[in-house]
């Protein structure tokens, strides 16, 4: 980078917030994808931390004028290599816009800026006692414009949702340096395209996201979690069927391979408590009511029961729930090390039981294993690809992921439910979508970014 320019850049945010040294921006490069599958990122790249839209606003105008590629970080917890610069950039943190700027209870929306984490409007709700927001990712270090441009889901989606479903406005800064206010707090309006949706889940490739309208909620006082073990996936998948069709609408059911339960709980010093059978369900409940939550409960259970499980586990108490959500949270620490690539499939949800039977099979002919976890309720699939026993990525890998996303087509699925493209699936993308809907994608991102600088390489 020219040094006129960065002189320039400097002086929009201050010394003290630009980087430039390999040794201070190197913490700003990556986000959490597998290190044998992430982009390599440029070192040369610069991060700069403006506190406001306006100076973002300003730093767009001089990098689309120079045509200087510019990336977005929010919290990095992302899983596809969207936050690192693979060219020369200027990388945006947006630790600074942290400023929870309204909670209107009035019309039920939080008004929050870009780098409000979740875990801070969680804090801030709790403040009011009778106030929740229902999406959560998994990270609660999750930035909200992150969570906007990912499209963020998580294994609540079954009851709630992804994010877009909760996103009533946006402030955005083009590349140009211009500035949209893109919805509001007008639970109708109908006026013109929608352009608020294209940049949920464009994942920094149109426009920065530097406001968030969101909608809140009344919070849920009563919860159980209960843990049904079957002895065969087959008759754990019927019976989520078979709860939704009920029209009981848990908050989360999750599937885990047995072992991933027993060995996670072993790590964390804990013990899994449900000894029998091979595949156990991880239903969370939530309801307004304590006597809707025993129906529920007791509805569930009976068609468990039908399906076959052995004696249903409940925890009742706060403690013993966040135990084995814990459980179930922290299995990416237990197997990480083990992992080369891993996938976050989707299919439909009467499709998951023979998705995750042919993937078991498949992985087989090449002798060897995947883990599986499921937000099974809602179709989304998570498996992975192993390192060869001396740490090396299988020669067969390429071929092992073509083959899973061939399986995932013929169900009708779709090779990202949640995580995104990224740069890491962009190639994977091509497999997937059709010529027409890529040109239609490729005009959308000429039309928001002309000189190509908004986190090239990026889906597209």
């Amino acid at each position: 980078m020219k040094e006129s320019i960065f002189n320039a850049l400097k002086t929009i945010v201050g010394s003290d917030y630009v980087l430039r040294s390999k040794e201070q921006t190197i913490s700003y490069l990556y986000d959490e994808v597998e290190e044998a599958y992430r982009p390599k990122a440029n070192t040369d790249s610069i991060v700069m931390k403006p506190k406001n839209t306006q100076e973002i606003s300003k730093i767009m105008q001089i990098a689309n004028k120079n045509k200087i590629s510019v990336v977005v970080r929010g919290g990095a917890t992302g899983l596809c290599g969207g936050c690192t610069p693979i060219e020369e950039s200027i990388i945006l943190s947006m630790e600074r816009m942290n400023g929870i700027l309204e909670i209107d209870r009035k019309n039920m929306v939080a008004v929050l800026e870009a780098g409000v984490t979740l875990m801070d409007l969680l804090e801030e709700l709790e403040k009011y006692n009778d106030l929740s927001f229902p999406v959560h990712p998994g990270d609660e270090g999750a930035q909200m414009g992150g969570m906007a441009v990912t499209n963020a889901g998580g294994a609540r989606a079954v009851r709630h949702g992804v994010m877009r479903k909760h996103i009533m406005g946006v402030e955005a800064v083009l590349p140009s340096g211009e500035i949209l206010e893109l919805g509001g707090k007008l639970v109708k309006n109908n006026a013109g395209y929608n352009l608020m949706q294209l940049l949920l889940g464009s994942e920094g490739t149109l426009a920065i996201v530097t406001k968030v309208v969101l909608r809140i909620y009344p919070k849920d006082c009563y919860s159980a979690t209960m843990v049904a073990p079957f002895e065969n996936f087959e008759d754990a998948c019927q019976a989520v069927m078979d709860i939704l069709q009920s029209g009981n609408l848990p908050l989360a059911v999750e599937y885990m391979d047995k072992h991933l339960f027993v060995g996670t709980a072993e790590m964390l010093g804990l013990e899994w408590q449900a000894k029998k059978g091979q595949a156990d369900l991880l239903i969370i409940l939530s309801e307004k009511s304590e006597n809707q939550l025993y129906d529920a409960c007791r509805q569930i259970n009976s068609i468990c029961e039908k399906n076959h499980s052995y004696e249903t586990l409940y925890a009742g108490k706060e403690k013993e729930q966040q135990e084995l959500l814990l459980i179930r949270s922290q299995h990416y620490e237990y197997i990480k090390e083990n992992i080369c690539d891993s996938f976050d499939m989707a299919v439909p949800v009467s499709e998951v039981s023979a998705f995750i039977k042919d993937l078991k099979m498949l992985v087989k002919e090449y002798a060897t294993d995947t883990n599986v976890i499921a937000h099974i309720a809602d179709g989304n699939v998570h498996n992975d690809i192993l390192y060869l026993k001396d740490g090396s990525i299988p020669p067969y890998a390429l071929e092992l992921k073509n083959k899973m996303y061939d399986i995932c087509f013929s169900y009708g699925g779709t090779i990202t439910g949640e995580h995104g493209i990224g740069k890491i699936r962009v190639k994977d993308l091509i497999l997937h979508k059709s010529s027409a809907e890529l040109d239609l994608m490729r005009g959308i991102k000429k039309v928001f970014d002309p000189n190509n600088i908004m986190n090239p390489g990026t889906v597209i």
